[in-house]
């Protein structure tokens, strides 16, 4: 892919049934201005979105992204979507994309304020190259995310399990991670046990046994981290959820940073503790998540 596209929605409730949602959208320039002052989502980030890996021309994982914004909408009090409707969106968005790696966003945001209406969008643009990343790996930091396990269950209104557009906490992690050295970071509890990373999921290797910190205490279920699980399940491997101690983290046999553009990045290095890198599993996964899956 070699230029951008951007496909404005025109949100629909999410009872309505079409044959056909082409009537809701309009393309746009992507390049040119498309959005109010007022929008919510510049001025405030009220809202919510996905990302979405395509792979010539294939949208990955397309239900756990939209099930994902659903949810997400559900927190933050946004009006359902309308699954069909943004399924043919990101239809329609793929068909752009042509061969090689790109990414779709889905954003709903709570629209201009005082309006009547959210307002939603499409886009999809080439992607990063991450070839280096997924073979050589990444350094990786812990950094104090400020709240214990139970925040999220206890103050709601943190939206902690949302994917929102307030995305400038994560950005502060990654700069800070890159001051201290690293490529990455980890979120860790302030009552001392594993999140995950600011824009990935964490999948750690004991053994035989693979397992990432459980999907609640403000974590996001990943799409990503879904489908290696199902792949090494399909492998016999022992994969599930817990609560990880940050002590375990450097006693992990392998480690990656998993997520729907970057896919599998190995984890090199956990606060200067050099971890081994399983190379085989590591191109094996890869290879994986680059194969067309929904």
């Amino acid at each position: 892919m070699t230029r951008r596209f951007a496909l404005m929605i025109d949100p629909v409730t999410a009872d309505e049934d079409r044959p056909d949602f082409r009537g809701t959208f309009t393309s746009v320039d992507a390049a040119a201005p498309a959005l109010s002052v007022g929008e919510l989502s510049t001025q405030r980030g009220d809202g919510v979105f996905e990302s979405i890996g395509v792979v010539d021309g294939h949208a990955q994982e397309v239900v756990p992204h939209l099930e994902r914004l659903a949810h997400s909408a559900r927190l933050c009090d946004l009006p359902a979507p309308n699954l069909a409707q943004w399924r043919q969106a990101i239809e329609q968005a793929a068909a752009e994309c042509g061969d090689g790696e790109a990414v779709i966003k889905l954003i709903l945001s709570r629209g201009v304020e005082h309006g009547p209406t959210p307002t939603a969008w499409v886009t999809a643009a080439p992607a990063s190259d991450f070839r280096t990343v997924r073979t050589e790996g990444v350094r990786v930091v812990t950094l104090d995310r400020g709240y214990d396990l139970g925040a999220a269950e206890r103050a709601p209104w943190l939206l902690l399990g949302a994917k929102t557009l307030s995305y400038a906490v994560n950005m502060a992690a990654l700069r800070e991670a890159h001051r201290r050295g690293a490529d990455d970071a980890i979120f860790l509890s302030s009552d001392g046990f594993v999140l995950e990373a600011p824009t990935a999921s964490l999948v750690l290797r004991f053994g035989d046994r693979f397992v990432t910190p459980a999907p609640n205490g403000g974590i996001l279920h990943g799409t990503t981290q879904l489908s290696v699980y199902e792949h090494l399940a399909e492998r016999g491997f022992e994969a599930g959820y817990d609560r990880i101690p940050a002590d375990d983290l450097p006693r992990a046999d392998a480690a990656w940073l998993v997520s729907s553009v970057r896919l599998a990045a190995p984890i090199t290095a956990i606060d200067d503790a050099v971890l081994p890198v399983d190379h085989a599993l590591t191109g094996e996964l890869n290879a994986y998540l680059l194969s067309p899956r929904d």
